[in-house]
């Protein structure tokens, strides 16, 4: 689930950062209790804080109870953006193992996340990560069911970059993305998947904008198959301390499966994960590129924004054929269960590789807070700052 409060409202503004304010403080004041005690065990007895106090009797424990079907935890958050109004998010995270003998594979999660707004806005997203057989096998789905708000400011860097091209529209989205991975050696693994995904647009409203909205008038329906190879070292999926990962993700879409039109999607990643020698601060860098041909429905355009793609954008903002980006990411563990992160990124967005031009450059950095719920398993806030845009986010398990 992403939050996104734009600078543009004051009111949405303040308060976010009034709650990003506390959580900061509350892992500032962590850290300062470690230096003032005297032994562990006095550390033990003492408080552990009003806000972790809290999330503990909603499940947060940072523990795994292996007596549970699924371990969940419950984080429950409200928000305000000038797109949703008021409004409630919850976010229901579930650790769990497919087989108890088993010592090899890292904890199954599924992470369950909703909103409602005043405004009528409504949602839920699933992500779930099963791994099977000694990890010999991991079934990956992703599902969501959206009706929203929206943006679309037209196709291109040029023309997503006036604020005055901002069209207003609902979105009706529904998703299902089911994956089998296959083991091939240590590192390896390959696997297939179907992709479906269905949206439409209403209530257009073009404000000032002298973008054509006749994109928007038709709805979408994609269906493909999808093949995945990757080479991944990384000791946790969900929160990587160390490794790497390098991905190539293929999806094909057609018509004879259902699709309305014909395009493909090739999506690439490289991450990297290392402990940086201070307690156990990791640092994480990354390069992702999506690159599509054929005819792309509007919906399906590589995009930049979000709570993981460039941070500090709005999602939907900035969209086009190709898309490329990087970020860089330093995480600071701090006493308990607190942590913060600092980074940067870059990203660009163009019709064909050819277009990609540095004068187009999306830059972002920000701050964030972690709290871990589960056992390497965080609640994410984070802050975000772009060109002439700013996000805020409430997410479960980091970025990349």
């Amino acid at each position: 689930m992403t939050i996104v409060s734009k600078t543009s409202n004051l009111i949405s503004c303040s308060r976010l950062l009034l709650l990003f304010v506390s959580l900061i403080l509350s892992a500032t004041s962590a850290m300062s209790e470690e230096i003032v005690q005297e032994t562990e065990a006095a550390d033990s007895q003492q408080s552990q804080g009003w806000i972790e106090d809290f999330l503990q009797t909603l499940g947060a424990d940072g523990e795994f109870d292996p007596n549970k079907l699924i371990d969940f935890s419950y984080l429950p958050g409200p928000f305000y953006n000038p797109e949703m109004d008021l409004g409630v998010g919850i976010s229901a995270v579930g650790l769990y193992q497919i087989d108890s003998d088993d010592d090899v594979s890292q904890l199954s999660s599924l992470v369950i996340n909703g909103l409602a707004s005043t405004n009528g806005a409504l949602g839920v997203a699933v992500a779930n990560k099963t791994f099977i057989n000694q990890d010999q096998q991991r079934f990956y789905l992703n599902a969501e069911l959206f009706d929203a708000p929206d943006v679309f400011y037209g196709i291109g860097y040029d023309t997503n970059h006036q604020d005055t091209n901002r069209i207003d529209f609902n979105q009706r989205i529904a998703s299902i993305n089911p994956m089998l991975l296959q083991r091939m050696s240590p590192t390896s693994f390959v696997g297939i998947g179907f992709d479906f995904s269905y949206a439409e647009a209403s209530k257009i409203e073009l404000l000032d904008s002298v973008v054509e909205p006749d994109i928007l008038d038709e709805s979408s329906r994609s269906v493909g198959l999808n093949v995945l190879l990757n080479h991944d070292s990384r000791d946790n999926v969900l929160n990587p301390r160390t490794g790497r990962i390098l991905e190539i993700d293929a999806r094909f879409y057609r018509q004879y499966l259902g699709s309305k039109t014909d395009f493909d999607v090739y999506n690439a990643l490289y991450s990297e994960y290392m402990q940086t020698g201070r307690n156990e601060d990791i640092l994480a860098w990354q390069v992702r590129g999506r690159f599509t041909s054929g005819e792309v429905p509007w919906d399906q355009l590589s995009k930049v924004g979000g709570g993981d793609l460039l941070r500090g954008y709005t999602s939907g903002r900035y969209r086009d054929k190709q898309m490329l980006m990087s970020q860089v990411e330093y995480r600071l563990n701090l006493p308990g269960r607190h942590g913060m992160v600092f980074w940067a990124g870059a990203g660009m967005i163009a019709d064909d590789v050819s277009e990609f031009d540095g004068k187009s450059i999306l830059p972002n950095a920000g701050v964030g807070y972690r709290f871990e719920v589960k056992p390497r398993v965080n609640l994410r806030l984070d802050m975000a700052w772009g060109d002439g845009d700013s996000g805020f986010y409430f997410n479960v398990n980091e970025a990349f």
